[in-house]
């Protein structure tokens, strides 16, 4: 609740920013696989605390890109669907995260 809290917060300081009365119609997040943010309870928070605010009745569209480990060992580019230590493939600890941890939001649709 209180990072879509904080999402509201975010969205108001922009439009007020950019200085539009439009109304905003559509959201998209980036909620990465291993940010630690459940999209469930995203969408869920949406539907209470929107009603009110800047976001009501906007469309919530969020991607989920994946996690990736990248050994130094090997070599193996693995994709991840829960943070690890040691590489899949070949058990070394020696390896890179990229991806997955993201948690931004991406663009502000107003109405025309």
């Amino acid at each position: 609740m209180s990072i879509y809290q904080a999402l509201v917060d975010q969205i108001e300081a922009e439009v007020n920013k950019a200085g539009s009365a439009a109304r905003v119609t559509h959201i998209d997040l980036v909620v990465g696989q291993l940010s630690g943010v459940h999209v469930d309870s995203l969408r869920f928070a949406h539907e209470i605390l929107a009603p009110g605010t800047i976001l009501e009745g906007v469309e919530l569209r969020i991607s989920e890109p994946a996690a990736y480990s990248a050994c130094r060992d090997c070599g193996a580019r693995t994709q991840l669907e829960e943070l690890t230590m040691t590489c899949p493939r070949c058990g070394s600890g020696q390896i890179v995260i990229d991806g997955g941890r993201e948690l931004m939001l991406q663009s502000i649709e107003l109405e025309v």
